[in-house]
């Protein structure tokens, strides 16, 4: 019983974390491969206890976390973010990700609205080329 309230399923522990806001987009994270526990790929089912690693790939955002602890609910951002330690690295590496892809979007043309029929087709011919 004591071993129960000391490890966590992992995607359980992502849900509660607020890494994935539905406990099922976290399970399907875990089983598409975008979650490794302790460096190896794992299962929804897999244990999770204080010390363990996990690197997770979110919206192509890459995450180094170490578990410090268990959450018993998911509960507000400040009390989940007690509950692991993130390597700065790693933090910084995607904090410098976020600024290029908003530089990036900065840079693509806007349009007044809608493209009309010809500009639609000029854009289909582009992509196409």
């Amino acid at each position: 019983m004591n071993e129960d309230r000391q490890t966590l399923r992992i995607d359980l522990w992502l849900h509660r974390c607020r890494f994935f806001k539905t406990r099922s987009q976290a399970t399907a994270a875990v089983s598409g491969g975008h979650v490794r526990l302790n460096g190896e790929r794992t299962t929804p089912g897999a244990r999770v206890k204080p010390n363990d690693r996990i690197n997770l790939v979110r919206d192509r955002l890459s995450y180094a976390l170490t578990v410090v602890a268990i959450p018993a609910r998911r509960g507000p951002a400040a009390e989940a973010r007690e509950c692991y330690a993130e390597d700065e690295a790693v933090a910084a590496k995607r904090t410098e990700q976020i600024q290029t892809l908003k530089r990036d979007r900065m840079l693509t043309p806007r349009t007044a609205g809608r493209p009309d029929k010809h500009t639609r087709r000029k854009l289909i011919r582009r992509r196409r080329s």
